[in-house]
């Protein structure tokens, strides 16, 4: 037999398309003409779709696909609520994607663009093409109005809404009171138009998705623009802003089970010598390498970027973290094995997860990883004063400085007092200490001085002191201020009677790596320390009372065996000062590669250049914390 291409059937269809595109222009608003009529009342449509099923003339299908396509692009006029027009677009639909790599893939792709490109104008008519997997037997036959009795195998009368003809929808009928039985078994030699009865519940509910199936089908094809035009058009779909649509698509549908498999497909096929710099993202983690290990944390870093929709943040969230709000236990691995190996693996270079994670507006995150284990402030000593006036609380660390050979004359009193670096504040009249809380301008220059002078070289370059992370620290102060609202944080901290007797403090499997990281800061690669000290700047800025004391209150008193990151940092200076007798033209060497990482010098090798840089890291930090704690505290303390 001759193919339909070389017959003249494309030319006939070519001929009608024309004719109807033609006298739709020629008519007024919301009237049919007599040829779109004829088409409809004589099943047209139905008859192309069984020719192009059984391929008779062979390539029909294809001549069908690209004519279905193009009215449905053309004709301006609102056709598929119509009966004889979604009856045979829904057959048409279940040809798509039958097939793997079929000949007609292009025009399948096409056709069910324009579908979805239909649905997404007017999603009224969503649940005319969509096959639901809800029994249609729960709809009753007395149910059809009479309107659709009579006259839905037709065409819109004039000046009538063409839609007034068809089911009327509304908001809280969604898609289940909708026509979505298949219609195969439709009696195309009736003409009266009549709806026929709807099939049995056991049809209705073996009847695939036929819609969503295709296009994830089509997803899968070897042909790239195939597949991007597939995926284009499953957005269409997935994009109609209205919350029935979504509910039916994601409980009516296959979608969600099609998609989460497609995902995984295509993770399984990611080769694991892939370099992380190299990944858009996908789902899924594997822990069996280390190349695995890095491909999947920048894989979830990824998808933890692109998700803002919250229940679907809220899902991920989960799922990375767990739902667990006690307080964490040493050790205790087998909580959540995902959690447990995501933190252990924080400290990649290549690992932007925590960073991304703590940007979300989602208070679980910041509770599960930090805040549920300073809840009742067991760092604190047990006895220990909450309230210390400024003088005291200051001679007190002042003496314990002096007793460690660590810091013995690191500043001279001269060097102190003159120190350009310190915050300058205007005198203020004396008060009692707000409970809790140490002045502003302590907390400040404490860590302002914390690096000794001979280890400071950004007051030698211009525009790299203190002030210029002010601005900073308040827009991201003011940013993550804005979320917290909603998550009903105190405003003070917990009293310390709430704390339970004889606990131990554990800080928590996050930080416990961050600190052990800050105490290597002057051994490891400068890349990680920026990651590292960049969550921690990230979890000091918000505005818990919990966090600010345990991460930028030098003045408290901690329990026996704990630490706070002031008390890590003091430990890293004593660390420096040592190394640094031991390194000849230390100063030197260090704003050398200050001006190199800030590319005002070239490039070149250089002793102790991982201490070098580690150095420069640290007083980078400190001052970034000491420009969080003065946004942090009130005006009026300022």
């Amino acid at each position: 037999m001759i193919p339909a291409k070389q017959t003249d059937i494309p030319w006939r269809l070519k001929q009608m398309l024309d004719i109807l595109v033609y006298e739709e222009k020629q008519q007024e608003a919301e009237e049919t003409g007599p040829c779109m009529e004829y088409l409809l009342q004589h099943k047209l449509l139905e008859t192309l779709c069984t020719l192009g099923k059984a391929q008779y003339p062979p390539g029909m299908n294809q001549q069908v696909l690209l004519f279905f396509a193009k009215l449905l692009g053309q004709i301006q006029q609102p056709m598929l609520h119509i009966i004889n027009v979604y009856r045979p677009v829904q057959k048409l639909i279940r040809l798509c994607g039958a097939a793997f790599g079929s000949q007609t893939e292009k025009e399948e792709v096409q056709f069910l663009f324009i579908i979805c490109s239909k649905l997404k104008q007017d999603p009224y008519v969503l649940n005319y093409i969509l096959e639901s997997k809800r029994k249609a037997g729960n709809r009753k036959p007395g149910s059809i109005s009479e309107a659709q009795e009579g006259d839905l195998g037709g065409s819109p009368k004039r000046g009538e809404d063409p839609r007034a003809e068809s089911t009327p929808l509304s908001p809280q009928a969604g898609c289940i009171d909708s026509p979505s039985w298949s219609g195969d078994d439709l009696d195309t030699s009736s003409t009266d138009g009549h709806l026929p009865s709807p099939p049995s519940p056991s049809t209705s509910e073996e009847s695939p998705t036929t819609l969503i199936k295709a296009l994830v089908t089509l997803m899968k094809s070897q042909k790239s623009k195939i597949a991007i035009k597939a995926c284009e058009s499953l957005l269409l779909l997935v994009s109609i802003p209205k919350e029935e649509t979504a509910r039916c698509l994601a409980e009516d549908t296959a979608l969600c089970q099609l998609l989460s498999d497609r995902v995984c497909e295509l993770y399984k096929l990611i080769p694991t010598s892939l370099d992380p710099a190299d990944i858009q993202g996908v789902d899924t983690v594997h822990w069996r390498s280390e190349a695995g290990v890095l491909v999947a944390t920048v894989l979830l870093s990824s998808v933890v970027r692109q998700t803002w929709a919250p229940v679907l943040l809220e899902e991920l969230v989960f799922f990375l973290l767990g739902s667990q709000r006690q307080p964490e236990e040493r050790m205790a691995t087998e909580s959540h094995v995902l959690r447990y190996h995501l933190v252990k693996h924080c400290d990649h270079i290549s690992d932007e997860l925590f960073e991304e994670l703590l940007q979300k507006p989602q208070e679980h995150i910041v509770y599960n990883l930090v805040l549920r284990n300073l809840e009742y402030r067991n760092y604190i000593a047990q006895g220990a004063e909450d309230k210390h006036t400024v003088d005291t609380e200051h001679l007190e660390e002042s003496a314990e400085l002096e007793e460690d050979p660590f810091f013995t004359d690191m500043y001279t009193e001269s060097d102190f007092n003159s120190s350009s670096q310190l915050l300058s504040l205007p005198p203020r009249e004396t008060s009692p200490r707000p409970v809790g809380k140490s002045q502003v301008s302590d907390i400040v220059n404490s860590f302002l001085c914390l690096v000794p002078q001979e280890a400071k070289t950004s007051y030698h370059v211009q525009g790299s002191g203190y002030d210029t992370y002010v601005h900073d620290a308040h827009e991201l102060f003011k940013e993550c201020t804005s979320y917290s609202l909603e998550w009903g944080w105190p405003d003070t901290p917990k009293p310390l009677d709430s704390v339970h007797p004889g606990s131990d403090f554990y800080e928590g499997h996050l930080l416990k790596v961050l600190l052990d990281r800050i105490t290597r800061i002057l051994d490891q690669p400068y890349e990680l320390n920026l990651q590292v000290t960049s969550v921690l700047s990230r979890l000091a800025v918000f505005p818990h009372p919990h966090l600010h004391e345990y991460l930028l209150d030098p003045y408290i008193t901690l329990s026996p065996g704990s630490r706070s990151l002031f008390s890590v940092l003091i430990r890293v200076i004593g660390d420096l000062m040592q190394r640094i007798q031991h390194i000849p033209n230390f100063s030197e060497k260090l704003l050398l590669v200050r001006k190199q990482l800030m590319g005002l010098q070239p490039e070149a090798m250089t002793d102790h250049m991982t201490l070098l840089k580690g150095v420069i890291v640290l007083e980078e930090f400190c001052k970034e914390l000491a420009a969080i704690a003065f946004v942090k505290n009130p005006i009026d303390e300022k």
